[in-house]
């Protein structure tokens, strides 16, 4: 069964992307951790970071750093922290959070509910940024 990052690949699911290319997609997390905390994935659905080869490994990170770097230029934080935790869903992601506190990386925490609106409103500031 296709997990629910591949559905968003797809286009089944909706998704408030900031960046994709031929093999990676970053779009928001809708249940963050901290507002504009980024989702990095490889459009090959693989189920553990570390069983990607080491040639799509390193072409996912080149691509997170992208994102991250336009992230820093869209949101106001001192860091964007990297976090791959990876039990959540069966398929290999990055987690780019802006923070400007180690407890805004906290999974443990309740994660934040934004709406519709103040994702696209923050999906919009990313993709603002060249």
């Amino acid at each position: 069964m296709a997990s629910i990052f591949t559905r968003i690949i797809a286009g089944e699911l909706p998704a408030y992307k900031v960046a994709e290319d031929e093999h990676h997609l970053a779009f928001l997390d809708i249940q963050p951790v901290n507002n504009g905390h980024v989702l990095v994935i490889p459009k090959n659905e693989v189920n553990h970071l570390f069983d990607l080869s080491p040639e799509a490994l390193s072409a996912l990170m080149i691509f997170a750093q992208r994102v991250a770097i336009r992230m820093k230029k869209a949101i106001e934080c001192k860091r964007i922290a990297v976090s791959v935790i990876g039990l959540e869903v069966p398929h290999a992601h990055v987690h780019l959070i802006p923070i400007n506190t180690m407890d805004q990386c906290n999974f443990s925490k309740p994660k934040l509910n934004p709406d519709a609106d103040e994702l696209q409103a923050m999906a919009d500031r990313i993709n603002a940024v060249n």
